[in-house]
């Protein structure tokens, strides 16, 4: 792989990975209703699930999924439904802005933990992202190089760039929030809420391409 190959993957990354998707969703709204700090921990868990889908890919998740119908449809529906619970929860939400200790506290969907495990749920039930690796990484992978490398490389480059990015629009949705203050959390909630079960609507009738 050279270095062309690298910087021509990472600019395809960086424009698929910053039109908004669901983990880009969920950082700009924790990052709204907890602050940049406690949004990292969706970060790394969205970065984990990056890894998980790209080492997938490597041993043949990717090619199973595009074969299997009965196994893509259930990856589907639970991706799906997922998505939507947690879009159904941020329409519901009352806009409170959580405060460190008030939400260690009280502990719940607000722990780090819970944010981090939320973030990489909706990546890694999402079988679009099992299947967009599969068609999309072996364009920049060399046969004639080991492959193991190779994916690692690209693993490394993509989860750095989708780390970036969501770190944006956490601290985005922080500034936003501290300007329209517990109105603007609710607000931001109410419009990615709308957009999360926008999404689980398309996964749920997206069909893979036959050949």
């Amino acid at each position: 792989m050279d270095i062309v190959t690298l910087l021509a993957f990472a600019a395809v990354s960086f424009v698929g990975i910053a039109t908004p998707g669901p983990t880009v969703l969920l950082a700009l709204t924790n990052g709204s209703r907890y602050g940049t700090r406690r949004a990292i921990a969706g970060m790394l868990g969205a970065v984990l699930s990056d890894f998980v889908l790209i080492g997938a890919v490597a041993i043949g998740l990717g090619a199973l999924l595009a074969a299997s119908e009965f196994w893509f449809s259930v990856l589907k529906y639970l991706g799906a439904a997922y998505l939507a619970f947690l879009g159904i929860m941020m329409l519901r939400s009352k806009g409170t802005i959580e405060t460190a200790a008030k939400v260690e506290s009280a502990g719940g969907a607000g722990s780090t933990f819970a944010i981090g495990l939320k973030s990489f749920m909706v990546a890694v039930t999402n079988p679009k992202g099992y299947l967009f690796f599969s068609a999309f990484l072996p364009q920049f992978i060399d046969p004639a190089l080991p492959q193991p490398t190779q994916y690692a490389v690209l693993a490394l480059i993509f989860a750095s760039i989708d780390f970036v990015i969501m770190f944006g629009y956490a601290v985005f949705g922080s500034q936003a929030v501290r300007l329209l203050k517990n109105s603007g959390a609710m607000w931001l909630d109410r419009i990615s809420g709308g957009a999360l079960l926008a999404l689980a609507g398309s996964l749920a009738f997206y069909r893979r391409a036959t050949t």
